[in-house]
């Protein structure tokens, strides 16, 4: 081998020898950029997991949320039985003149024929931080209709009953404005709810000392859940 040869393999050694941690430098700096991207992407990943964690514990927020569905509530308040006229046929449906209410026609009436429709009607009441309730009633809906003004009788019957029982007394109390003297009695009724009655004098005293009290109640059941129902005040047990 002559000094040409000998020399240009030194060369191409040397050059190899320096090629060689460049490559690895550049590998390893590959491998590091990727562990570093990876890291960051796993931490924002973390982050946003405790975010959404930390919002959905919120206390503020889930009280808020609490309170709202437990201040408002939909109770049956009322029914009543009023006479209509049957107007157009739609389908399985019919319209009840003269409001033009859509009921299901279940009993096959023609245009014209005369029926008793059982309407329904249901109170909004919403309690506020002083547990004072504000009631606001829903309109009229025909939820029924009958043939007979009996049938619609038996059925409401069933949905609106009075009866005599005893229920809580908080207690009694007098007020005095300009020389007049007013006396109420406070009731806890059988949905927790605590209403004030006016009472005389002769009723003021002779609850004062009770803790019981009789009463007749009309409990409105709803027509499409029976268990639900709602009591209202009618007077003092004889």
């Amino acid at each position: 081998m002559n000094d040409y040869e000998r020399r240009r393999r030194r060369e191409e050694s040397n050059a190899a020898g320096r090629i060689a941690p460049i490559i690895i430098g550049g590998i390893l700096l590959i491998v590091f950029l990727g562990i570093l991207v990876n890291s960051c992407s796993s931490g924002g990943s973390q982050w946003e997991d405790s975010a959404v964690y930390w919002s959905d514990d919120n206390p503020s927020n889930n009280s808020s949320g609490s309170q709202t569905a437990q201040s408002s509530n939909t109770v049956p308040w009322d029914y009543r039985i009023v006479e209509g006229t049957v107007g157009d046929l739609i389908g399985g449906d019919m319209t009840l003149l003269p409001d033009n209410d859509l009921l299901p026609n279940d009993n096959n009436y023609a245009t014209g024929d005369k029926v008793w429709a059982l309407q329904y009607m249901g109170a909004v009441m919403k309690t506020d931080a002083n547990d004072r309730t504000d009631v606001t009633l829903t309109s009229w809906k025909p939820i029924k209709s009958f043939k007979t003004k009996e049938a619609a009788e038996a059925d409401l019957a069933k949905l609106k009953l009075s009866l005599k029982t005893e229920i809580d007394l908080v207690g009694v109390y007098k007020t005095t404005y300009k020389g007049e003297t007013r006396e109420f009695a406070v009731l806890t009724l059988p949905s927790g709810q605590k209403i004030k009655q006016p009472i005389d004098e002769q009723r003021y005293a002779k609850l004062k000392t009770q803790k019981k009290v009789g009463v007749v109640l009309e409990e409105v059941h709803d027509y499409s859940n029976y268990d639900m129902a709602y009591a209202k005040f009618r007077g003092w047990a004889a």
